[in-house]
């Protein structure tokens, strides 16, 4: 099954996720199969490239909790 979920890049106290389609086997920041997305939660930013993101959930992607309500804020601005 395909998850869209975050996958933590930065340093330590300097968190910033990428948003990423991956098998839900694998780790947190193991290899994705596409880049959908950018959050900075330090600086409030949120990237979404919303065509690839719409083409993954009408394969069956699920995205997890914390991607959908990034998404709603996002698709809300």
């Amino acid at each position: 099954m395909l998850k869209i979920r975050l996958t933590r890049m930065g340093r330590k106290a300097l968190p910033f996720y990428r948003i990423v389609v991956v098998d839900s086997r694998k780790r947190r920041d193991g290899a994705y199969i596409e880049l959908v997305g950018t959050y900075d939660p330090i600086k409030k930013n949120v990237s979404f490239n919303k065509d690839l993101y719409s083409r993954y959930i009408g394969f069956g992607a699920q995205p997890t909790e914390a991607v959908e309500r990034l998404y709603r804020s996002y698709a809300n601005e």
